[in-house]
């Protein structure tokens, strides 16, 4: 396992307000299967994660979203939390990088409340997907066939409901970051 991403480089798109875990958990899986992976924010030098309610660290982001590109990156992580999602769905550039990711057939993974910013990507029209039964009708209005499972898979795109199904999805999120492209995600 610590050789399945060697060298491939993944963003994790965030800004204030993601759940920990979210974040720290898969971002440490992809670590250990043999990825780089950068924090990519609009936010200054920092993010601040929650656990629950409560505010927690503070992570070093990487790379700042307006010079963060794409080309540069392998795969998309984004961590949910409700502040997070919240705030990237609006951000223009965050969307921008999010499309560009689907249209280069690139894998995506989201967790919880972070499938909102694909919503507002618009790149979830025909996919199966699931997230936390909170977004649930808005993932079905937007077009996408949700389903209540740990983890559902398609075509590269790795979406989870909670916490709870962090290993479920940390072990799909290694395994389709570690196929790469897949041809038929465009969005």
């Amino acid at each position: 396992m610590a050789d399945e991403l060697k060298e491939r480089k993944v963003a994790i798109l965030t800004t204030d307000g993601f759940e920990e875990i979210e974040l720290t958990s898969p971002r440490d899986a992809i670590q250990l299967a043999g990825g780089i992976t950068h924090i990519v924010s609009p936010n200054g030098e920092v993010v601040r994660g929650k656990k629950g309610n409560e505010w927690s660290l503070d992570f070093d982001v990487d790379m700042p979203l307006d010079k963060a590109s794409p080309d540069d990156y392998d795969a998309l992580l984004i961590p949910g939390g409700v502040i997070n999602p919240d705030k990237l769905r609006v951000n223009e550039k965050a969307l921008d990088f999010v499309k560009a990711f689907f249209k280069a057939g690139k894998p995506v993974a989201a967790i919880c409340h972070g499938p909102q910013v694909l919503i507002d990507a618009e790149v979830v029209e025909g996919r199966r997907m699931t997230s936390v039964s909170n977004i649930r009708k808005d993932l079905i209005n937007a077009g996408a066939l949700w389903e209540d499972s740990a983890v559902v898979v398609d075509q590269g795109l790795v979406t989870s409901r909670t916490p709870d199904d962090l290993p479920d999805f940390n072990e799909k999120v290694i395994e389709e970051f570690a196929e790469g492209k897949h041809e038929g995600q465009h969005a």
